[in-house]
């Protein structure tokens, strides 16, 4: 008798309650809920928004153009008393995209933004969910591509800080206030980019922005670091940079009177090397400072250009004095000159001029591949410890 009695009870009581249908469309009610207005817009207080992102993908980080494209899962939650109910059995309100629109929700922008879209297939990727303590949660996919001010200095031996802020477009801090959310702010799952790597934590803070007679608007970033992977560079432009500059020092081993082989080596490795660096920095825009990768070609082309005029200066000085004294001028002319008109005189003259300019093919054996390595030490330990911070 007595569970008759409770279950009775229980039934008038929950034919009593709305339907989920009902109680959604009395919380909506243009009668005493206005979407056009912010929850505690007449309150001294300002709206608190607690902000989640989730990146589900880093697509491209391109460095022509300064931007980077991202597809994330953009997370908003704020308590609206208005939209607060009680009900037994409900204690979530799952709202169809298409009903968003009743309801208010933050102008959250994001001012690097170059282009945005929320995706669509099957339908708008939004979601809206209401708690019976008035508590709004509001997520969406969003794809959009960031501008990133890219510091190039150290390139290709770079890390880069792209910045992402979120602001409130119209609302200043007297109506809404961001922070992020305690546990978890951002979420970066496993992301595999072909030229660069992701450390596990990211840097999140407040921020605020003030446009003058506009107001004080509450801002968050979040900071993104790439470290880009430098065995693509090292196996497309160092190695091969280094091969070219060795191959030019092949030109101090040949014997000098072998002219037309080491003219062709010089000028073979001057436009080699001169092709890979134009290569090199096709992909880059033109910025007015000088990046490591300018110095390391302008130092290499100044060493198979410089292996190209040593031939030169040993040329011109083998050849001095190498036509012997056939004519009775050229005979005043010596003995004017106190020396002897002896026919094996300027023979034996310009041995000692070939000789002198073996010596100096057996000087730069040494003193080139000396200086690039010298050169080599304070390139890698000035860019990879030193400057990691693109002071210079």
């Amino acid at each position: 008798m007595i569970l008759m009695v409770v279950l009775c009870f229980q039934f008038y009581h929950s034919s009593g309650e709305l339907s989920r249908h009902d109680l959604i469309h009395q919380l909506i009610d243009e009668s005493h809920y206005d979407p056009l207005i912010a929850p505690n817009y007449e309150d001294d207080f300002p709206t608190n928004i607690s902000v989640q992102m989730l990146i589900k993908n880093i697509h491209s980080l391109d460095e022509l153009h300064m931007d980077f494209s991202v597809d994330i899962i953009f997370r908003q939650r704020w308590t609206d008393k208005r939209l607060k109910f009680n009900h037994s059995t409900v204690r979530i309100l799952e709202l169809d995209q298409k009903m968003i629109e009743r309801i208010w929700v933050p102008d959250s922008f994001f001012p690097q933004e170059k282009r945005a879209e929320i995706h669509d297939v099957t339908v708008p990727n939004r979601l809206l969910h209401i708690y019976r303590n008035g508590t709004v949660f509001y997520s969406m996919r969003i794809e959009m591509t960031l501008s990133c001010a890219m510091a190039l200095q150290n390139y290709p031996l770079d890390r880069q800080v792209c910045p992402v802020s979120i602001e409130s477009y119209s609302y200043t801090r007297e109506n809404i206030d961001f922070y992020w959310e305690r546990h978890n702010p951002v979420l970066i799952p496993s992301i595999s980019l072909p030229q660069f790597t992701m450390p596990d934590t990211v840097k999140t803070s407040a921020c605020s922005t003030e446009y003058g007679e506009v107001g004080d608007f509450a801002c968050l970033l979040l900071e993104l670091q790439f470290d880009r992977n430098t065995g693509y560079y090292i196996a497309q432009i160092f190695i091969p940079s280094i091969l070219i500059v060795i191959l030019s020092w092949v030109s101090f081993w040949v014997d000098i009177d072998a002219i037309p082989a080491r003219v062709s080596l010089g000028v073979l490795t001057v436009l080699t090397m001169t092709t890979q660096s134009s290569g090199a920095r096709s992909a880059l825009p033109r910025v007015s400072y000088i990046k490591a990768i300018d110095v390391w070609m302008a130092v290499c082309l100044t060493f198979v250009f410089m292996a190209l005029l040593e031939f030169a200066y040993i040329n011109v000085v083998s050849r001095r004095n190498s036509k012997p004294i056939r004519t009775a001028s050229q005979c005043d002319k010596a003995l004017n000159k106190g020396t002897s008109p002896s026919p094996m005189m300027p023979i034996l003259r310009h041995i000692d001029f070939i000789k002198r300019a073996r010596r100096v093919d057996k000087v730069a054996r040494v003193v080139f591949p000396l200086i690039f390595f010298l050169f080599n030490i304070g390139f890698w330990v000035f860019y990879l410890s030193i400057n990691t911070d693109n002071k210079f």
